[in-house]
């Protein structure tokens, strides 16, 4: 064991400018590899014909134009869920400004 406590400490090794870039292609290179094995590989859709086309189109527009009278059929009930309530409504409103002006009268 050194008792001496001045010993010099030696300085830590520095990598050179080569070493460096080295080091930096091979990681860059390691990227570029798991990037390729890893990416996902985009499929060219295959094309449609005619023939295919028009029958699924024709679906799609029926199914939409289903949903559509359904919504409507919704709304239309809605409506005329709310008709009756809005008018009885509109007659306690009525009644209530009646009330109010009789109350007013006696008022002054």
């Amino acid at each position: 064991m050194n008792s001496n406590l001045n010993t010099p400490i030696p300085p830590p090794r520095s990598l050179t400018g080569e070493g460096l870039a080295a080091a930096v292609g091979i990681m860059g290179s390691a990227l570029l590899v798991a990037n390729r094995l890893f990416a996902a590989k985009l499929l060219k859709p295959e094309p449609m014909s005619r023939a295919d086309f028009y029958p699924e189109l024709i679906a799609f527009k029926d199914q939409m134009h289903a949903d559509h009278l359904a919504l409507l059929e919704k709304l239309d009930a809605n409506h005329r869920e709310l008709l009756p309530v809005l008018e009885r409504q509109a007659t306690r409103i009525n009644v209530l400004e009646s009330s109010l002006a009789r109350v007013d009268e006696r008022t002054r």
